[in-house]
């Protein structure tokens, strides 16, 4: 056999088994079974069995020698030269890295992944999440049209801040996208994204609205950059943007203090700069924002982001009987209660609690009643996803359709 060949049966058997079912992770562990997360949950490959470990390290030695190379890749392996897999490995413990589609066998090809190499108790392991292709319109997502139309008109704005937050899987990457593309199809405005890695890739044309089949040059563009790629920390590719003249800045990822001052700042001269975060709903978020910084600096911290934020939308994929559905809250800062309401946010829950009640804004809790009485998810997955567990029931309606 050559020497991928274990790895690409391990790679066409997933694919064949679970390929169906719209899969966006593969969990791959040696001495362990294969899971793979799809739109109905986790899913054993059985027919693979337990992996030995030099079939796990075969299936890694596969992904890693498909990693996608762009002209700064190519130039820094002509530099310094292109270290081995079991070198990295034992160098850092873990390797990521994205890697181009895999053939399907029916001539079709996977989306590109997003590769983790890791060691772990059981041996070597291996998570590749699904890249999508295709970016989605804002209207697909489960969004309302309000949400869609007031996040588009912040994203119009010359400055200010906007977060998308949500745990790992939650899909704010594709929300990311959708917001971004139809920003580069509809304005003119220089995109710079900073990324770990790049999931999706934005084109320079689009279609044009006039003439179906026709391809022209979008008003937009975007300059996409890879943490570890391009830049080497989301902090510095933040401030190399600067100097790239961008009406726009789009950061995957806030991780600490100095990376959310510079957003800020940046937020504050004249850009609109969107990232994410690891946080359930408004309130979670602006706590977040301030473990980042000393409690002297809180009230100061808290009268700039009421000036210069524009909407915190937290979101998370709820598993429903006909796949996940999009459960969200929206904050948007479009009046004085709102902006009053974060800059004396001290902790307590109530004042920004009542402000995401105005008009307008949507209530994490509320969303999700709704989805259940559509039968969109069921009983359950309510009681599961609740923010505030406290909160009475007796009005909540719960159709025959659903299992209680």
């Amino acid at each position: 056999m050559s020497e991928f060949a274990y790895g690409q049966q391990v790679m066409s058997e997933v694919f064949a088994q679970a390929g169906g079912n719209s899969i966006s992770d593969i969990q791959i562990r040696s001495g362990r079974l294969v899971y793979v997360h799809t739109k109905f949950g986790l899913q054993i490959i059985h027919t693979l069995g337990e992996l030995p470990f030099q079939v796990v390290m075969n299936v890694a030695e596969l992904l890693y020698s498909r990693q996608e190379e762009d002209a700064a890749g190519e130039l820094a392996k002509n530099l310094q030269g292109q270290k081995s897999l079991e070198s990295r490995l034992l160098e850092d413990r873990v390797v990521d890295f994205s890697c181009e589609g895999f053939p399907l066998g029916n001539g079709e090809i996977s989306g590109r992944m997003r590769v983790q190499i890791h060691l772990s108790a059981s041996g070597i392991g291996i998570t590749a999440r699904i890249l999508s292709d295709e970016i989605a319109d804002l209207e697909t997502l489960g969004l309302s049209r309000d949400t869609t139309r007031a996040m588009r008109e912040f994203i119009k704005r010359r400055q200010g801040l906007a977060l998308v937050t949500g745990q790992t899987g939650s899909g704010k990457s594709t929300t990311l996208a959708a917001l971004i593309d139809w920003l580069r199809c509809h304005y003119p405005r220089h995109i710079v994204t900073v990324e770990d890695p790049i999931e999706y890739r934005y084109p320079t044309d689009m279609e044009d609205p006039q003439s179906a089949g026709r391809r022209i040059p979008a008003p937009g563009f975007t300059t996409q950059q890879e943490v570890g790629k391009h830049v080497a920390s989301y902090n510095q590719g933040l401030k190399d943007s600067l100097r790239k003249a961008p009406h726009v800045i789009l950061l995957g990822e806030i991780r600490d203090r100095h990376t959310m001052d510079t957003a800020i700042e940046a937020a504050q001269t004249g850009h609109v700069v969107i990232s994410t975060l690891h946080t359930n709903g408004a309130v979670k978020t602006l706590s977040r924002i301030l473990e980042f910084f000393p409690r002297d600096q809180h009230r100061a911290l808290l009268g700039r982001l009421g000036e210069i934020l524009m909407f915190i939308l937290s979101q998370g994929l709820i598993p429903g009987p006909n796949g996940r559905v999009m459960n969200y809250e929206f904050l948007q800062n479009n009046c004085a209660a709102i902006r009053s309401a974060v800059a004396s946010y001290d902790g307590g829950a109530k004042s920004l609690e009542d402000a995401i009640r105005h008009s307008g804004n949507v209530e994490w809790d509320a969303n999700l009643k709704n989805l259940l009485n559509r039968g969109m998810i069921s009983f359950e997955a309510f009681q599961m996803n609740r923010m505030n567990e406290e909160e009475e029931d007796s009005r909540l309606f719960v159709p025959h359709s659903v299992a209680v």
